[in-house]
């Protein structure tokens, strides 16, 4: 039940600000999860409900009086060893695979495949042509 809690207030927060092309969601991807959120618990009050991931994984949902405030992600899986650890901004897009087919065509890289989250919604990582990662979302 708190995982499917956790889902919906994911999405109720990324429903709020879903407008084309505002920033939508955050998320810090690091090695170290655990010490990750023992510093946001102790300096800034955050808590955190486990949500699972179609890989076997958990993400944790950041809490902040009961809302949806920010993801850890976790980078110890395969195919993470040369990213660094950093935060990951997503911005709300009406149609995430017709604007990544134009940031191609503008020179952006995608990182990976774009994939769905259930009840969250579907998700391209970009590599902008100057390098930045960002990631875009069309929410649920």
């Amino acid at each position: 039940m708190a995982q499917t809690a956790a889902k919906q207030r994911t999405q109720e927060a990324a429903k709020k600000s879903q407008a084309h092309g505002t920033f939508c969601w955050n998320e810090l991807m690091t090695r170290d999860v655990e010490g990750a959120k023992r510093f946001y618990e102790s300096t800034i009050g955050w808590n955190f409900q486990a949500m699972p991931m179609v890989d076997g994984g958990t993400y944790w949902v950041a809490m902040l009086d009961g809302k949806p405030v920010a993801g850890i992600f976790s980078l110890n899986a395969p195919g993470y060893d040369g990213v660094s650890e950093s935060w990951m901004s997503y911005l709300a897009v009406d149609d995430v695979d017709a604007r990544v087919e134009k940031a191609l065509k503008a020179s952006a890289k995608l990182m990976k495949p774009i994939f769905d989250v259930p009840n969250v919604g579907r998700i391209a990582i970009l590599m902008q042509p100057g390098g930045a990662g960002v990631g875009w979302m069309t929410p649920a």
